[in-house]
């Protein structure tokens, strides 16, 4: 039972390996940078990538986004009110999002009037970290409420994330958020890995976050 479990497994990812991969050409070809966005829930995620889409619009980007839920389109709503498209994705009990799932909600979008999409992927630091999406950037979010040992403790995650982002840091003080030590067990896991600390509350980091979504666009 334990070894047809586990090919089953297997065959997943791998179907899903196929599918992103062939996404990643897409998305290339079209000139989209595609990010997947990845946390726990109650990180702030949504409240992050409102503010970075309100912020890309004000600059002139054309960006859109993807939003996956277990259940309703409350996020997506809230997403829409920065004026960027935005498409949800409820998995109805799966805990993650499948490059399946993202290639069905790109129907009827031309990709090549976009220049980011961003897919909010189902908050959870577990399932999410083994499925591909086919994206360019992933990022894996932590907030100060958290604690610093997130990245210990859910290290498949951090290990394959392209840059991190710390939330909420107007209330780290509050809180009693240790930076330090915080960033230490990022490094720790992931060596060299891009930190941002922000505050989509006050704007803190931000700018520096708007700035490597550029650089990366154009170093494409």
């Amino acid at each position: 039972m334990t070894t047809r479990i586990v090919e089953l497994r297997q065959g997943i990812l791998k179907k899903n390996d196929e599918l992103a991969r062939a996404l990643r050409g897409r998305f290339e070809s079209a000139g989209v940078l595609v990010l997947n966005l990845v946390s726990s829930p109650g990180t702030g995620k949504t409240t992050f990538l409102e503010r970075t889409l309100r912020e890309l619009r004000t600059s002139g980007a054309r960006a859109a986004a993807l939003v996956g839920d277990l259940e309703t389109d409350n996020d997506a709503r809230r997403l829409a009110a920065s004026g960027a498209p935005v498409r949800q994705i409820n998995t109805h009990g799966i805990c993650h999002l499948e490059a399946e799932m993202i290639g069905k909600l790109l129907d009827g979008w031309e990709l090549a009037d976009l220049e980011y999409l961003f897919i909010e992927n189902v908050g959870n630091l577990v399932c999410p970290s083994s499925y591909d999406l086919g994206e360019k950037i992933r990022v894996a979010l932590l907030s100060v409420t958290e604690g610093e040992d997130k990245p210990l403790k859910y290290p498949t995650l951090f290990n394959s994330a392209d840059a991190a982002v710390i939330t909420k840091i107007d209330i780290a003080e509050a809180c009693g958020f240790d930076r330090d030590t915080a960033l230490r067990n990022i490094k720790e896991i992931r060596a060299g890995i891009r930190i941002f600390e922000t505050s989509a509350k006050t704007g803190a980091g931000m700018a520096e976050w708007l700035a490597y979504l550029a650089g990366s666009r154009s170093s494409r």
